[in-house]
């Protein structure tokens, strides 16, 4: 006896019933407590050392805290005087030389470098890796105490080979010119190498295939790198530029090892003044006011780099 399948009222055979209302599905939360727990030592360390010594430097900048004692409020009078300060704004426009400088120079001899050292046809660029990159790893203070030995003028390397040439012996400490050179070889010796190890990074990710293309058609090795490497560093340019900058306004250690802004103040930096007046001459207040406005300059000069990189890309 043949057996009759009866479909549901108001379906057709070969039709599946209509879907229900669906569901919401809740979002997946992933695990939360392990990265908190892996960011928290250096959440911790931050606050610590950058937050709360950047907030009560902000708090003594408005008071005339001397280091011992309790900090008595002045308001703006610190700012006032900062402002009318001409040593203030001398320290401020020899750093500004200072970085004119010193950008330049190390934007050229780290690019240089990389160039060398990523070319196909260099010899011995493991060895030459490592002698660039040593004077990144020793202190900025030991970069300074090597190249005051260096460059003294009564007991120095240089100026005993100068000598022995029959040559005449310069001032490299008391000439003011030639004592501001020497900081800026100094800063240049020891800032290539990070800057390199970056310029290397960058010139390893230029596709292989514009370059060949490019020697094809007939460009030189000076046109390739013209129109087509540099342009394409363009990222690590700005990175390097920006980094190097904020490092040349804050330079300190290095210089106060190798000549203490000398001779006198006439390359006294503007973190060596708030240095002195701080700490040799007990104006923890005043001094606490110039960093805040080394910290605002620093702030405006990356705002404008970075506008400029916008603008370009």
């Amino acid at each position: 006896m043949a057996t009759q399948t009866v479909e549901p009222a108001g379906l057709t055979r070969g039709s599946r019933p209509a879907p229900g209302p669906a569901r919401a599905r809740r979002p997946r939360r992933g695990p939360i407590a392990a990265p908190l727990l892996f960011i928290a030592p250096a959440v911790v360390l931050f606050c610590l050392f950058f937050v709360w010594p950047g907030a009560l430097g902000v708090y003594y900048s408005f008071t005339s805290y001397t280091g011992v004692g309790t900090p008595r409020p002045v308001g703006l009078d610190n700012y006032a005087r900062l402002f009318g300060d001409r040593d203030f704004y001398a320290a401020l426009s020899r750093t500004v030389v200072y970085t004119v400088l010193a950008v330049p120079m190390q934007y050229l001899v780290s690019l240089a470098v990389a160039v060398l050292l990523v070319n196909r046809h260099a010899r011995g660029t493991t060895v030459a890796r490592v002698v660039f990159f040593f004077p990144w790893l020793i202190s900025p203070i030991v970069t300074g105490v090597v190249w005051r030995w260096l460059f003294g003028e009564n007991f120095g390397f240089v100026n005993f080979v100068i000598d022995q040439l029959h040559g005449t012996p310069q001032r490299w400490e008391t000439n003011a010119n030639l004592s501001l050179a020497v900081v800026l070889f100094a800063s240049a010796w020891g800032g290539t190498a990070f800057n390199m190890l970056l310029f290397i990074a960058a010139l390893r990710n230029i596709p292989r295939s514009y370059l060949e293309a490019a020697s094809i058609d007939g460009a030189t090795g000076w046109q390739r790198f013209r129109w087509i490497t540099w342009p394409l560093l363009a990222p690590t340019t700005f990175l390097v530029v920006l980094l190097t900058t904020i490092g040349s306004m804050k330079e300190f250690a290095m210089i106060q090892a190798l000549n203490g802004g000398g001779p006198g103040t006439s390359n006294m930096l503007l973190v060596q003044y708030i240095y002195r007046t701080g700490f040799e001459r007990a104006k923890i207040g005043y001094a606490s006011a110039a960093s805040f406005v080394l910290m605002i300059i620093l702030l405006v000069i990356a705002l404008v780099q970075k506008r400029f990189d916008k603008a370009e890309s």
